[in-house]
């Protein structure tokens, strides 16, 4: 009976201090520190005790300190041009419901007038979540076969038309400028919004300069090796610059698959039988001519990995059709220069077979860069080129149907290790999306049960 009445006389004084949230029981006579004993809070009487928040401040104090832009501030690089200016601003300007209402609000009363139960709720979410993962992989996976049909038709221009490289990418960025209408027709500045230009600038200059280093590249090397180094070079950079810029993590599970595929793509870059065995002398001017195209290759594989990684900082700000359009321009600037610098000659088409190849073409960079440019708005740029590594495969066997050129061994097994790789990381990304639901709704339902609130 002594110990119940001494522990109903106990009194629970808990204190909430910005770094710890702490509970003591203590007789009623005033607390006094014990010997020996160290604490890291203040205690009362102590400079700074009467600063921390009570209960009744403890909301608005969860609330400015939760955000994790101000939690993770102070280890984060001092990066300009990809970090959020005006966050607080987009907060603060959230598109208003019917009535001023905010729309997450808006949403949170209808589900809860609506009488749906929890699970109903988890399950449409989860649903919509899925359905839209399935439409973004649907368009990554079209812009694969689209950047394989571009391979293809890029090296039929040059071997049965005479037209060069850089003079396609002149020809499809002039009627890509057709992509100015999207953002007129929303009434947004097609040069971007308002403190947000430089950074898309230099996003368009990243995106034309590596298009210019990779079409540079065909008159040196293969269309095959130039393809392969550059989606090789950009999975590679761009895992690591979204590290190194963003902060953006790779699973292991999703590590693991993009290696595979890159070590697939070293296969397709194995040098052949008879490139390896001959005992004739090389050319210096041979040799030079090769490491220069694929030093370019690389060098276009650094600067999309950079682009890629631009407009994922932008991907709030900037719709796809002002992307394209800034793509358009600064290519239609760059092109040129490039072509007065390798000094490539002028080749118009004269027939009809060629002006629909160019349209062709035209078109399947076009729908390759609404694919991928879409795509980053909601996946990691390694996913998003790691996806892409897909059209080396497709582009094999387009030259198996149309140009009758038979892969080697080492060939074969790299574009089957991609293909895997590509189809795993599909599978991986949306398959478990349900069983995660199940989880999720678990874990919920536990936490409504249980006695702490």
């Amino acid at each position: 009976m002594e110990s119940a009445h001494l522990l109903g006389s106990a009194k629970k004084r808990v204190k909430i201090h910005p770094h710890t949230v702490t509970a003591k029981y203590a007789t009623h006579t005033p607390y006094s520190p014990q010997p020996g004993v160290h604490t890291h809070f203040p205690q009362p009487g102590d400079e700074g005790y009467d600063d921390a928040p009570s209960f009744e401040d403890f909301g608005s104090f969860l609330e400015e300190t939760s955000d994790k832009k101000k939690l993770t501030e102070s280890r984060k690089w001092p990066l300009a041009l990809f970090s959020s200016k005006d966050k607080d601003k987009d907060t603060a300007q959230k598109p208003l419901g019917a009535g001023g209402v905010d729309g997450n609000e808006g949403a949170a009363k209808a589900a809860k007038g609506s009488g749906k139960g929890v699970g109903e709720q988890l399950a449409s979410f989860g649903e919509a979540s899925v359905s839209a993962s399935r439409l973004t992989w649907v368009g990554l996976l079209g812009a694969a076969l689209a950047h394989g049909c571009l391979i293809v038709l890029t090296r039929l221009a040059s071997e049965r038309f005479s037209l060069g490289p850089l003079f396609l990418l002149l020809v499809r960025s002039i009627v890509q400028l057709l992509s100015v209408a999207v953002p007129l027709h929303r009434g947004e500045n097609p040069f971007g919004p308002e403190g947000y230009r430089l950074r898309l600038f230099c996003y368009g200059i990243a995106y034309s300069l590596s298009l210019c280093c990779a079409y540079s590249s065909l008159s040196f090397i293969s269309p095959g090796d130039a393809t392969t180094t550059w989606r090789l070079a950009t999975t590679a950079l761009s895992a690591t610059l979204a590290f190194l810029l963003l902060e953006e993590r790779l699973g292991l599970a999703d590590g693991i698959t993009i290696a595979a595929g890159l070590c697939g793509l070293g296969l397709v870059l194995l040098p052949t039988e008879d490139e390896s065995n001959s005992n004739s002398p090389t050319d210096p001017a041979v040799f030079w001519k090769g490491a220069f195209g694929w030093s370019l290759s690389a060098l276009a594989g650094l600067w999309m990995a950079l682009a890629l990684v631009s407009y994922r900082s932008l991907k709030e700000r900037v719709g796809v059709g002002t992307a394209l359009f800034t793509v358009s321009w600064t290519s239609c600037l760059l092109a040129p220069a490039s072509l007065a610098l390798l000094q490539e000659g002028w080749s118009w088409p004269m027939s009809a077979p060629a002006w629909g190849l160019v349209l062709g073409l035209v078109a399947c960079s076009a729908a390759a860069f609404l694919g991928m440019t879409h795509a980053l708005t909601r996946l990691h740029p390694a996913l998003v080129s790691a996806s892409q590594s897909l059209e080396v495969p497709v582009a094999m066997l387009l030259h198996l149907a149309v140009l009758t050129l038979f892969p080697t061994a080492p060939e074969l097994v790299g574009n089957v290790m991609v293909i895997l790789s590509v189809v795993w990381l599909v599978a991986m990304k949306l398959l478990p999306s349900r069983g995660a639901g199940r989880r999720q709704r678990e874990e919920y339902e536990e936490i409504l049960d249980s006695p702490i609130k």
